[in-house]
């Protein structure tokens, strides 16, 4: 080959190169980084070791699931049919009307990391509606297509699986 060959094929080779997307030569974000964001709830579903499958919070499920990129996290999930309080003045609710109430709510925070070569998101509680769920971790399994997370992971107790779905919140 002589000077002037190599000096096209050169040429030709970096004007390719520019004109390939740079979503082609960059690399993929991290799992944690795709992860960050607020995301809403879509269901919730638990399935008992006999496969029977429940949705503790409703049909139609509401909730918020905040990753931040330092590290921190908060979770609520409510069903939208949760009874009314008689008073909107926290010193007039009974025990009975807010335990009525939070049977079908749930909330924690704390801090949140990721194992990339497995796919899971572990929680470490460090505030929840449940108090002795304060101090533990949840691992979840993660898969993420587009706007779309799904979180699947162990029940702690009578056993089974949680499984819930999210939408990434525009």
């Amino acid at each position: 080959m002589n000077r002037g060959s190599i000096l096209s094929i050169s040429a030709m080779t970096v004007l390719g190169l520019a004109l390939v997307p740079s979503s082609a030569v960059s690399q993929q974000k991290s799992l944690k980084d795709q992860l960050v964001g607020a995301w809403t709830l879509v269901s919730r579903d638990n399935t008992a070791p006999d496969g029977t499958k429940g949705q503790p919070f409703g049909p139609n499920p509401r909730g918020i699931l905040i990753l931040e990129g330092s590290g921190r996290y908060a979770w609520m999930v409510g069903r939208p049919d949760r009874p009314k309080l008689k008073s909107t003045n926290a010193s007039e609710v009974t025990a009975a009307e807010l335990g009525a109430a939070a049977q079908g709510f749930g909330a924690n925070f704390g801090t949140w990391s990721v194992n990339e070569a497995d796919k899971t998101l572990t929680y470490r509680f460090e505030g929840a509606l449940r108090p002795n769920n304060e101090g533990t971790e949840e691992i979840d399994s993660v898969s993420l297509a587009g706007d779309e997370l799904k979180l699947s992971w162990n029940l702690v107790g009578g056993g089974g699986r949680g499984d819930e779905v999210w939408r990434r919140a525009k």
